[in-house]
């Protein structure tokens, strides 16, 4: 039995809504690892921190897939941190094909390696090939790096060099950008900066290392306005706060619109509209305190 001919027009609607289901097609998200927080209220929530609103999974990469410039903010030990990051990567790329991908944990002394394993099939111990630095956990990492080694899009060292920090270190230079060298925002940073080291550092070693941070966000920045769009950062988050970080540096060099935030936050940790656009929240780990094993140390 012959299908009766569908008129032209409602051929259209029907191919549209396919289309329309096609783009709200999400991946399943994967399963929260970290074991604290898994009663917190705000665990699993979106929120779109302009508006208050809530979001779906669905909802956020639909805002997300329209930036040129997306930074994405972890906490670099959290493993359900990670696992969002490649379901994002790949989520995004059904939505639109993905321009590039830059790291905070590669240097540009590693760009060589990482373009030439494009190239080739990957080595078994594709940690010693890339020069992977010990200081970031490749079974965290990993899964992230080998997804991206196997599309066609770049993957871009964002950070500095060893030697580049060694030289900043001893000598800073100037840093251009009313926005990212305001009062304000040094003062927020070298707080941090002395907080992170536990108060441990000489207080004359403080402006050196508030240099260092300064110029890593604005090497970030110049490498996010380099590369194939659309660009996706994912670095520690006080590097893509938009108060503090990588957007001001953005602002600085000209490029103030076409970039969002989405911050990846342990429950129960305070996210605002001056820090990121959207926080997607997650179980925490459990606290450690890393300033006494630092003072045992000494």
């Amino acid at each position: 039995m012959r299908c009766p001919r569908l008129p032209a027009l409602l051929l259209l609607l029907v191919w549209g809504l396919a289309g329309c289901q096609s783009r709200a097609e999400v991946p399943p998200l994967p399963a929260w690892q970290s074991p604290e927080g898994r009663e917190h209220a705000e665990l699993g929530q979106i929120r779109e921190l302009s508006s208050g609103r809530l979001l779906t999974p669905a909802q956020l990469l639909e805002r997300l897939a329209q930036a040129p410039r997306l930074l994405v903010g972890e906490k670099h030990d959290n493993p359900d941190h990670h696992a969002l990051q490649l379901w994002l990567l790949r989520a995004l790329q059904r939505q639109r094909p993905q321009g590039s991908l830059l790291l905070e944990m590669l240097q540009p002394v590693q760009q060589a390696k990482v373009d030439a394993l494009k190239q080739q099939a990957l080595p078994a111990d594709l940690p010693l090939a890339l020069g992977w630095q010990q200081g970031w956990d490749w079974a965290l990492y990993g899964p992230i790096v080998r997804e991206a080694l196997g599309q066609p899009y770049p993957l871009l060292a964002a950070n500095l060099d060893t030697e580049e920090v060694r030289s900043l270190y001893r000598q800073p230079p100037p840093l251009k950008g009313e926005r990212s060298t305001a009062a304000k925002v040094r003062a927020v940073l070298l707080e941090q900066v002395r907080e992170s080291h536990c108060g441990l550092l000489p207080e004359s070693q403080l402006p050196a290392m508030l240099a260092v941070q300064q110029q890593r966000d604005r090497r970030m920045a110049e490498r996010l306005l380099a590369a194939p769009q659309p660009a996706l950062l994912l670095a520690g988050g006080y590097h893509v706060r938009k108060d503090i970080g990588v957007p001001l540096h953005l602002a600085d060099l000209g490029a103030e619109a076409g970039t969002q935030v989405l911050m990846l936050a342990e429950v129960g940790q305070g996210v605002d509209a001056q820090m990121a656009d959207y926080v997607w929240y997650t179980p925490a780990l459990p606290e450690q305190d890393y300033c006494a094993q630092m003072r045992k140390g000494e």
